[in-house]
């Protein structure tokens, strides 16, 4: 597998997403959203229902699995103390609707989505991005300002930041819109080289109990 590196721009088009493959290294630059809840997934979808209106145009944005400490001036502005990505799958019943109700570009966090994600992606054209984990100090430093805050009275890692970042990354391409997943091939060859061990293993034994 041959390794790109990619230096993007947001928001992203979607020739741009559907250039990148498995694998690639990505850096982004440019305005995110980010949260880390749970709640905050479902109070997305209510949105979409239009049970209330968005606290930010989403549209064809990148959403992040990422969990911030923030905190307010005095002057009303916010400053991120430290950004940390959270896992993924823990979103895998909201990310379908919300990848096709807010038409993302991109997602990511850890440890991947669904296939039912992966689906909504191909069709839409988002790409799912990994993110190191524990790696918030080299996540934070990318940050540059904070142009918002969604939700404010929710707790800190609740609440949908709108960040402004500079080369934000190395991120993995963990899924491609064409629908290939990082996770999926690694489960593969794992279960591969599994099948190859337990078959060294019993020939070790059976030698192991020849006269």
């Amino acid at each position: 597998m041959t390794v790109r590196e990619h230096e993007l721009v947001l928001p992203l088009t979607e020739s741009a997403v559907r250039s990148l493959a498995v694998g690639d290294t990505v850096f982004l630059s440019g305005e995110i959203f980010a949260t880390a809840g749970l709640p905050t997934h479902d109070r997305l979808l209510r949105c979409l229902d239009g049970d209330e209106a968005l606290p930010f145009d989403m549209k064809g944005g990148a959403l992040f699995h990422l969990g911030s400490l923030n905190e307010e001036a005095e002057d009303g502005s916010h400053h991120i103390i430290y950004m940390n990505p959270t896992t993924s799958t823990r979103f895998n019943g909201h990310m379908p609707r919300l990848i096709e109700g807010l038409g993302l570009r991109a997602t990511g966090g850890k440890g991947g989505l669904s296939a039912e994600s992966a689906e909504a992606m191909t069709r839409l054209g988002c790409v799912y991005l990994s993110f190191l984990g524990g790696g918030a100090q080299i996540i934070t430093a990318a940050i540059r300002k904070v142009t918002g805050i969604g939700w404010p009275e929710m707790i800190s890692h609740y609440r949908i930041a709108r960040i402004e970042v500079e080369r934000l990354g190395p991120l993995t391409v963990g899924i491609d819109a064409h629908g290939n997943s990082i996770y999926d091939l690694t489960n593969a060859k794992a279960l591969e080289n599994r099948s190859a061990i337990l078959a060294r293993m019993n020939a070790a034994r059976a030698a192991i109990g020849k006269p």
